[in-house]
């Protein structure tokens, strides 16, 4: 394996977060406090307890996951996007670097600013509240799995999209929908059998009722589906990627 190749995409793509700090950081962390503020005083004080968790410590993970996705999303994206734009795209191409390794080194960069957002919103959350992780290992796994999956996904975007308006349509009109209608900030219990069955339609529901458990062990779904689902999820999307790169779909013409 070329781990020079890998590690310079990588410190490459590390290297933006330090140019937008207040955007990487200090955004998640206002928007994470507001949350709080306008959930917890509008709603908290109307749902005390939620399956005997604290309304507040409930959608610690639906936030986490929330900015998990779209983090994960659109920093792939903008990643493989931003060479194609200026052309660049075909030095990658060029060089001494297999598939795999480009992949690492861009989703890998992706994934790892996204794991770092979700333990800043973790902390900030703490402010708010008294946390309790029941298992930190698998909390642990759902992030980074998460994480991954929905960088590749970003990656496969970035490939697919051909100007800077597609890169925000699947997080802005598909992934946020998905979340907020996936039991993030209220439990799919609360809701008619019908819509508990269409909510397990919905993929982020795993996601999210995984994370959950590993902090309260509660859960809409059984952990160990929801963590099957996470991984298919990762193979398809890697499969997915490899073809790309194979094919040169989008990347050669």
């Amino acid at each position: 394996m070329n781990l020079h190749g890998v590690m310079a995409i990588y410190r490459f793509e590390m290297s933006r977060t330090r140019r937008t700090l207040i955007q990487s950081i200090v955004a998640p962390v206002i928007t994470t406090s507001l949350y709080f503020i306008v959930f917890g005083a509008a709603i908290g004080s109307r749902i005390q307890e939620v399956g005997g968790v604290s309304y507040g410590a409930f959608i610690v993970p639906g936030l986490i996951m929330l900015n998990l996705l779209t983090n994960s999303i659109s920093n792939a994206s903008f990643g493989i996007y931003f060479p194609k734009f200026v052309g660049t795209v075909y030095e990658l191409l060029s060089a001494p670097v297999s598939t795999f390794e480009v992949v690492l080194g861009y989703v890998g960069a992706a994934a790892t600013k996204s794991i770092m957002l979700g333990f800043i919103i973790l902390a900030t959350a703490a402010l708010f509240i008294d946390l309790q992780i029941a298992h930190p290992i698998i909390m642990l796994a759902f992030i980074v799995l998460t994480a991954l999956s929905f960088s590749l996904l970003g990656f496969i975007l970035g490939i697919w999209a051909d100007n800077f308006e597609k890169l925000s349509v699947v997080p802005m009109l598909v992934i946020t929908p998905l979340v907020f209608l996936g039991g993030s900030f209220y439990s799919t219990e609360m809701l008619p059998p019908f819509w508990q069955t269409v909510s397990l339609m919905n993929p982020v529901l795993y996601l999210v009722s995984g994370l959950r458990w590993s902090f309260y062990e509660i859960a809409e779904v059984n952990v160990w589906v929801s963590l099957g689902s996470v991984l298919l999820f990762l193979f398809i999307c890697f499969s997915i990627v490899v073809w790309m790169f194979k094919t040169g779909y989008k990347l050669r013409s």
